[in-house]
């Protein structure tokens, strides 16, 4: 009889961090409480419903998948706890309820799982869902009344045909620290800026997400719109209005830094973001939607696996002998 030999293979002994995907779901959740929290005390019990909602859901259609797959339960890991929650931060209070159970499938099934679960995603799964929602029910997600700016007793302060080019006639009554504070329609945990800034700068020091992400995409909004205001200031608003408006800084911190559709080294991520800053003005100002940053963190997402492959050259690389 032929003798066979059992050949076995191992990895080398990595070092491990401790780190678990679990562990990172959860400290980014409790980096949302704030957004999420001030969001439910403004809007009160629908607030309340559609965040218990769109949690619920995302993890169901996350067992359905694991289940006619195949798979291993992940919903232990809370991601899909996590994507539930960062869905709902970009909903209005009053969204109907097929909504949210409909966006959450989209980025449970097919922004996620069909891709291959967790880390093989191109794109980020809720983002997916909510550009679907976006094109399919424009109305339902208006995004004209997400920037609508209203005083301290929540009157509206200027028209709504007034936004779309940021120009004068639309930032002339507003105030950075009631932005900051929430004083702005918009989603339920998108408006709170203060608020999603403490959870970004957690998330950064708890080692979560790279500082070079978030930075880059504030600079690239701050440039980009500065060229736009310089250009022609009765028409297009300055850099700080758009800094504290929409999705800014929620995309700044929550969603362009996720794993799997960022890059890992150090001068893709800054042009990575500071493209997503160009386009997010770009769309704001010229294109077809008021706020332009769903589209382009998308967008950016496609081109991270061209963007990463940008790097300086290495040292002694093309010298001979080197």
């Amino acid at each position: 009889m032929e003798d066979r030999k059992l050949l076995i293979g191992s990895h080398a002994p990595f070092w491990h961090n401790g780190s678990s995907i679990s562990e990172r779901s959860l400290h980014t959740g409790l980096a949302t409480l704030p957004a999420v929290l001030m969001g439910i005390y403004q809007y009160g019990a629908p607030a309340l419903g559609v965040v218990a909602l769109s949690i619920s859901f995302a993890m169901i259609w996350e067992l359905l998948m694991n289940r006619v797959t195949g798979r291993p339960l992940s919903i232990v890991d809370w991601n899909a706890g996590l994507m539930g929650l960062l869905f709902a931060m970009l909903m209005p209070a009053t969204i109907p309820w097929w909504t949210v159970v409909v966006g959450t499938f989209v980025a449970i099934v097919v922004g996620k799982q069909i891709f291959g679960g967790i880390g093989c995603n191109p794109l980020h799964p809720v983002l997916v869902a909510l550009a679907t929602m976006i094109l399919s029910w424009k109305d339902l997600l208006d995004f004209n009344q997400a920037l609508v700016f209203y005083d301290l007793g929540f009157n509206m302060v200027y028209p709504l045909s007034a936004v779309k080019a940021f120009g004068s006639s639309a930032v002339e009554n507003y105030a950075v620290v009631d932005l900051l504070l929430g004083r702005q329609a918009g989603g339920l945990g998108a408006t709170f800026g203060l608020g999603i800034i403490i959870g970004g700068v957690y998330l950064g020091l708890r080692g979560f997400i790279r500082w070079e992400i978030p930075l880059s995409y504030i600079a690239g909004i701050f440039v980009t719109a500065l060229l736009f205001n310089l250009s022609n200031p009765d028409q297009y608003a300055g850099p700080i209005f758009h800094l504290f408006t929409g999705y800014t800084l929620v995309m700044a911190f929550f969603f362009l830094p996720e794993d799997s559709s960022s890059p890992v080294n150090l001068v893709p991520m800054l042009i990575y973001g500071a493209m997503a800053g160009f386009l997010t003005v770009l769309v704001r100002n010229v294109g077809a939607f008021v706020d332009g940053a769903v589209f382009a963190v998308l967008l950016v997402n496609i081109a991270n696996p061209m963007i990463d492959k940008m790097r300086p050259k290495a040292l002694g690389r093309g010298v001979e002998h080197a």
